[in-house]
């Protein structure tokens, strides 16, 4: 399944879940179950505009942007980062007024029956995108999957809270389980908003993934000295490798393109989707600090 499909699935399957929590507030009137359908509003928003940022990072790179536009689905992410913390913001203005009124829940088993249905599907779809998300390493699908397992896990608690309110008939644990989603949705678009300004400020890969690059290239850079400065960045799915490459002074053009190759060839077999970038000096630019060579 494309990414593409993946959003416009998201969009469909947005659409289906608030449909059926709006339906669950309205046979109840519980604050709470509100609460749990303003994210849904939330979750076609980011779907629409994740599927406008694969469709633009799916773009070949062209003169204006040489090394494509694969960050394009940052901006997605970060998006979909500020429209949770706006739906926390309205769903904690609700939850306040409602706490200087407690009102009575209706239809409490009917409600939560639909709302269980929605939470069910949002679990499924949401496993489908983070399972995709991960393997094509797409953020824009990666964001749309997290936010939706923390739709699950807001919609579990809040059916359990309303139908502890029922049981006890404590009203007024309505209005502060919607205060309680508000938070962690806020939370949830916290940590979206930190994740994709890491992408857009170019932030290193993983340490486990840098070990592996290193690795790489003392295993395949056989001939060479040593490599050192070596820099990493991640553009969406694709990860950008830059560093020097020390050969001895006497070896031909030819015989030092041919490590770069082997080395370039490595990488990409090691960290799919990478672009690798290599600057061949001199014996006397090596440095104390590099990556040695595995001798032959």
């Amino acid at each position: 399944m494309t990414a593409i499909r993946l959003a416009l699935g998201s969009i469909a399957i947005g659409c289906i879940i608030f449909a059926l929590k709006y339906l669950a507030y309205a046979l109840t009137g519980s604050v709470a179950l509100f609460s749990d359908a303003i994210e849904s509003i939330i979750n076609i928003a980011a779907a629409c505009a994740a599927l406008v940022a694969l469709r633009i990072s799916a773009l070949p790179a062209d003169d204006n942007h040489p090394f494509g536009h694969s960050k394009a689905e940052y901006f997605s992410a970060e998006l979909e980062g500020v429209l949770i913390v706006i739906a926390a913001l309205a769903i904690a203005r609700q939850a306040a007024m409602a706490l200087a009124e407690p009102a009575p829940i209706a239809a409490p088993v009917e409600g939560l029956a639909v709302n269980a249905l929605a939470t069910v599907i949002n679990l499924v779809w949401a496993q489908i995108l983070l399972r995709h998300g991960r393997r094509v390493r797409s953020p824009a699908l990666t964001a749309d999957g997290r936010h939706l397992m923390a739709d699950v896990v807001t919609s579990v608690g809040v059916i359990a809270g309303v139908a502890l309110v029922g049981i006890t008939g404590w009203l007024i644990l309505d209005p502060i389980l919607a205060i309680l989603v508000a938070v962690n949705i806020l939370w949830s678009g916290w940590r979206l908003i930190r994740e994709s300004v890491a992408g857009l400020m170019d932030e290193a890969v993983p340490q486990e993934t840098m070990d592996t690059i290193t690795a790489l290239i003392a295993e395949h850079a056989s001939g060479a000295i040593q490599a050192h400065d070596v820099r990493t960045r991640r553009a969406g799915p694709k990860t950008f490798v830059e560093f020097h490459l020390v050969v001895p002074g006497d070896m031909s053009v030819s015989a030092s393109h041919a490590i770069c190759d082997r080395i370039e060839a490595a990488i990409r077999l090691g960290v799919p989707d990478s672009v690798t970038t290599i600057h061949v000096e001199p014996e006397y630019k090596a440095k104390f600090s590099a990556v040695q060579v595995a001798s032959d």
